[in-house]
């Protein structure tokens, strides 16, 4: 079936200049396209018998910078064990320290490490491998582009960082019944344990001091926990380090789980092609193409570079790349991006992009790009400690010795208010109450349909004001439906029959649809006798005496002279309409219309409703053309953006962003650049492998509903953070007043303290029973 063909609007193809041996390979029907096609390029048809010269200019490919370009020499690894944005900031602040490092970049959603050196040996090499491996992680050094494709995400939960939580957790119980028994016991086994779990964080926060990282969360929780013992609160120092662990391994499984989708970029591209060489077919590895190979793809097989069209016509499925609900069909000569999956029977190609340059290796860029361009975001907690926790300290220190040095004070007096002061400086509420707030909120989003990896996006969704949509798949249901017939020399049931003998077999979108719909009505037919595709028109069968057409309302003439003005004017308003029309002709007669649309998802008009209640801006960005995009934006009432390539989404998102905070919600591979530069992407359940793990957040029940109840979830956990840090730090500020003049005692401090995290943890756990 040849549907949107985009010849019609590209630039010129001269397709009559094909010789006659351009063999007839695809069933299609031609249907007009509104697209614009800038990337197709003009070209001329065919040279000699059955190949196409390109007569125009290749993609624009990104410059280098041309400081870097010649000066510098990029190296690059893959970093196993980075668990999180901040793991990525811990190798990146070791690796700049290090001597004859220009210039260093991580990238976490594809677990790089790219530095920049004058020169490459060895030497240098092993000691950048040697930071990396000291701070915890193993670099895996990548000699070639061929070596990243093969590479593979870790698992995303690996059981062996269970056993040192499972441990911790046995000894807390253990302490608590020994506590039960006899105090004294219960105590030194709640110290034990404490320092069991707090060794391993005080080795590692030593090394990140050692690489320029002085106050990173390990170092406040390493603070935190000797403070407590110090003061003799064994057990909250124990349970502070057990729910870091905890923290820690969660939000490193969401994030294995989000860098694992990322690599399913390259399952697009087959491992291997069939290229022809002198008239002979030989199964080579798809990296090893160059420009001007000749390969044939089969049926069902995706492109492994951006190619030209050789043989006379095809069907594309472009919908990974561009959004795109419904086939292209493409004529001898015109340019094809890889990753694009060939609908329709066998057919040969001209490969014209070089090795890592072609459509899928262009978005994996865009998606890196546009990670590096979005701020990180790092933990309040670990921001907090930069300046809190080394200044309390300061200060516990100069109350200890200046009064009795200074003043000739009782240092008895004075060491207590200093150690009662260190204890307002453990921020064992802060580290606890925040976390809890977010634990709370994805537990409560869960239930409600929707997974948010981490507490940044939490916090960004709570703060959004637009949001913007894709089109195919996530505001409508991503497969086309039959939406009208209209009778004419048949009824309603014989249309059906005798359309669905004749697509009968075919993989098509569209001819599915007539197939499915006409068997759910549970009308009989028989398969068409000598079905056959004609070119650049549509499809013909015979059933019984009868040459049956199906094909586009503006290639009727070419084969029957049954259309009417009237029949015409309701054509016009179905198109209007955004729908694809196809026509079932004999010579002389109009059996019916047929009128196709990938219709609404059932919950779309109610979700935008609610979103546009909570005071948000709607937008539906989508590389389908104005037509489409304008009926489906209309039943919505919404804005709306068309015929944007991947690129085009990206650039409009980083535009509004510019000004304000905006969510990207979509489903397939194309919408992946634009999410990663939103500042928070969210996917369909339904969607792509890259979508949904490339996202900040999924709607995993798949229901546009999930999105309001999102959007009030995150904006009362925002709120409600707000509200704990500003309890945690108030009755510290008080507490820190009062134990300076004396009227606080230790063990007032002590209560102060745990009562402060019982409070937050409280506050916290309201957002766990939140609904609406």
């Amino acid at each position: 079936m040849l549907y949107n063909n985009k010849s019609e609007n590209s630039h010129p193809i001269h397709q009559n200049d094909c010789h006659d041996d351009c063999q007839n390979i695809a069933h299609n029907h031609d249907h007009d396209s509104h697209h614009s096609h800038e990337n197709h390029q003009a070209i001329d048809c065919c040279e000699n018998q059955n190949s196409c010269k390109t007569q125009a200019n290749e993609y624009d490919e990104p410059t280098d910078d041309p400081e870097r370009q010649g000066e510098h020499i990029k190296l690059t690894w893959t970093i196993q064990g980075m668990d999180c944005a901040h793991c990525a900031q811990k190798i990146e602040n070791g690796v700049k320290t290090l001597p004859n490092v220009s210039q260093t970049k991580i990238i976490f959603s594809t677990e790089k490490l790219i530095v920049f050196v004058p020169q490459k040996n060895e030497q240098i090499v092993k000691l950048i491998e040697d930071k990396v491996t000291e701070l915890g992680y193993t670099p895996i050094f990548e000699s070639s582009p061929e070596q990243s494709v093969q590479h593979q995400h870790s698992s995303i939960l690996n059981k062996k960082e269970l056993i040192p939580l499972a441990l911790l957790g046995t000894l807390i119980v253990v302490s608590y019944i020994l506590l039960l028994v006899n105090h004294q016991v219960g105590q030194y086994a709640f110290i034990i344990t404490a320092i069991i779990g707090l060794l391993p964080i005080l080795k590692e926060a030593i090394v990140l001091t050692r690489s320029g990282t002085p106050f990173a969360i390990e170092s406040l929780m390493s603070i935190s926990a000797i403070g407590a013992l110090f003061i003799g609160a064994a057990e909250e120092a124990t349970m502070v380090i057990f729910l870091f662990m905890i923290g820690e391994m969660l939000e490193g499984v969401a994030s294995n789980k989000a860098k694992k989708g990322i690599s399913s970029l390259v399952q697009l591209m087959p491992e291997e092609t069939i290229i022809i060489i002198d008239g002979k077919r030989k199964t080579v590895a798809s990296h090893t193409l160059k420009p001007n190979d000749i390969i044939e793809i089969s049926s069902g097989g995706r492109l492994p570079a951006d190619v030209i069209l050789i043989s006379e016509q095809a069907n594309i499925d472009e919908s990974a790349l561009t959004g795109e609900s419904i086939p292209v069909n493409y004529l001898c000569g015109d340019k094809i991006l890889a990753g694009s999956l060939v609908v329709d029977n066998t057919v040969q190609l001209k490969v014209i992009s070089e090795t890592g340059q072609n459509a899928v290796d262009r978005i994996l860029q865009l998606i890196e790009d546009a990670e590096d361009r979005k701020a990180s975001i790092e933990r309040f907690i670990d921001k907090f400690s930069r300046y809190y926790t080394p200044s309390i300290a300061l200060f516990a220190f100069l109350v200890i010795f200046i009064p009795p040095l200074m003043m000739g004070a009782d240092w008895y007096t004075w060491i207590y208010r200093g150690l009662t002061l260190l204890l307002i400086g453990c921020p064992c509420a802060l580290v606890i109450s925040t976390p809890a707030v977010i634990t709370s909120a994805l537990s409560c989003a869960a239930k409600q349909g929707v997974l948010i990896k981490g507490g940044a996006a939490l916090e960004h969704i709570g703060s959004i004001k637009t949001i913007a949509f894709d089109k195919t798949g996530t505001l409508t249901q991503g497969k086309p439906q039959i939406t009208d017939i209209i009778d004419g020399d048949k009824s309603t049931n014989d249309l059906l029959a005798i359309a669905a003998a004749i697509e009968s077999g075919s993989h098509h979108p569209l001819a599915k649809a007539i197939v499915e719909y006409t068997q759910q009505l549970q009308i009989q037919f028989k398969e068409a006798d000598n079905r056959k595709a004609i070119a650049g028109v549509g499809i013909q069968g015979q059933i019984g005496q009868e040459l049956i057409y199906i094909v586009s309302p503006n290639k009727i003439t070419t084969v029957s002279n049954a259309i009417t003005d009237q029949n015409k004017q309701i054509i016009n308003q179905l198109e209007n309409a955004g729908k694809t029309v196809v026509a079932v002709v004999t010579s002389d007669k109009l059996l019916g219309i047929i009128a196709l649309q990938d219709v609404l998802r059932n919950d779309a008009i109610s979700a935008i409703n609610e979103l546009q209640q909570l005071g948000l801006k709607t937008l539906m960005l989508t590389g389908d053309n104005q037509r489409a995009a304008k009926a489906i934006a209309g039943q919505l009432n919404m804005d709306y953006l068309a015929e944007l390539l991947p690129a085009d989404k990206l650039t409009e998102i980083e535009k509004i962003g510019q000004d304000s905070a905006i969510a990207m919600v979509g489903d397939g591979i194309n919408d992946s650049p634009a999410m990663k530069a939103a500042t928070v992407g969210i996917a369909m359940g339904s969607g792509s492998d890259v979508a949904l793990e490339t996202a900040d957040a999924a709607l995993t029940k798949n229901s546009l509903l999930s999105l309001p109840k999102l959007i009030r979830l995150t904006r009362f956990a925002n709120k409600n953070i707000k509200q704990n840090i500003t309890i945690a730090l108030g009755i510290k500020l008080i507490f820190l007043v009062t134990s300076l003049l004396g009227y606080t005692g230790l063990w007032l401090a002590v209560l102060a303290d745990s009562g402060t995290t019982a409070i937050v943890t409280a506050n916290a756990l309201r957002v766990l029973r939140f609904k609406k």
